[in-house]
């Protein structure tokens, strides 16, 4: 055993190839609507969950893992690896995932005395949280240690950004996590708002609202230059609201205008998707030191 193992959950938002070529386990949170409960991911995509978003009357509620789904991971990770980081989904989405990785922590202590487990708050969601998600993987993949690997995820933690452009805001503000976006709920028609989910609060920033959607997109490419300029190697995640053909005509501008290490496209994953609504389109970066 040379490895660190990582650990994150379904809000992490990475292609279904990195997730594999890293041995990252992702621990689904779940979905309920209609009389049943669905794993994130497995149960249902987000290709098949946005087209039914739209059609249901009330909007489904989410709920974090049970504790015993990560003892069943440390359990069967303390066989294969030397330690354990396991990163969550930011506490201002969902305290109860932070709660349930807290409580297997410590009862992991006694049933795997000696077993290293970490355990980081993202501080955001699905492309900047799988961002760091994957920074953690690759000094894993390296043989690095548990510390240098917690090192590399707060590294990462601590410059990645998400910003988001929301074809509406009614999702956010039915399921209570408008935060202080309250005061933009019903506004004008065709008005994009544009929010942050910054890891140093954990919770959606209101930053400003354009009207129509290629606004709100040349709005997002030109807060991403204000961040990092132009001439930054840069880390980006593409993340969409199931509108795959817009997100790949975003990551085409990124790609033209920045000088990017890597890039991908992600669909935001159901469990945020019910608090974002279809359409969104987002942009996860941060830039090396």
């Amino acid at each position: 055993m040379s490895k660190v193992a990582i650990v994150c959950d379904s809000c992490a938002c990475l292609p279904r190839e990195l997730e594999e070529e890293y041995e990252i386990k992702i621990i689904p949170l779940r979905l309920i609507f209609e009389g049943k409960t669905y794993r994130d991911r497995e149960d249902i995509t987000a290709e098949e969950f946005y087209p039914l978003l739209e059609q249901l009357q009330e909007l489904p509620t989410t709920s974090g893992p049970p504790v015993l789904e990560y003892i069943e991971a440390f359990r069967k990770l303390s066989r294969e690896a030397t330690g354990v980081l396991c990163l969550t989904i930011t506490q201002g989405f969902s305290r109860m995932t932070w709660e349930a990785v807290q409580s297997a922590k410590e009862l992991a202590k006694h049933e795997l005395s000696g077993f290293p487990i970490d355990v980081i708050d993202s501080g955001t969601v699905c492309g900047a949280y799988g961002l760091i998600v994957l920074a953690a993987a690759r000094a894993a993949a390296r043989g690095q240690s548990l510390p240098q690997v917690v090192e590399a995820a707060q590294s990462v933690r601590s410059r990645v950004t998400l910003i988001a452009a929301m074809d509406t805001l009614k999702y956010l503000e039915k399921g209570g996590r408008i935060g202080k976006a309250a005061s933009w709920a019903g506004s004008l028609l065709n008005i994009k708002p544009i929010l942050e989910v910054p890891p140093s609060t954990g919770v959606v920033e209101p930053m400003q609202r354009v009207r129509g959607k290629a606004r709100a997109v040349t709005r997002l490419l030109d807060i991403m230059r204000e961040r990092v300029g132009t001439e930054k190697p840069l880390h980006v995640i593409v993340d969409h609201g199931n509108v795959p053909q817009e997100a790949q005509a975003l990551e085409a501008e990124v790609l033209s205008r920045f000088k990017c290490i890597e890039s991908y496209i992600t669909c935001f994953a159901p469990v945020a998707g019910v608090h974002t609504g279809p359409g969104l389109l987002g942009l996860s970066f941060y830039s090396e030191p």
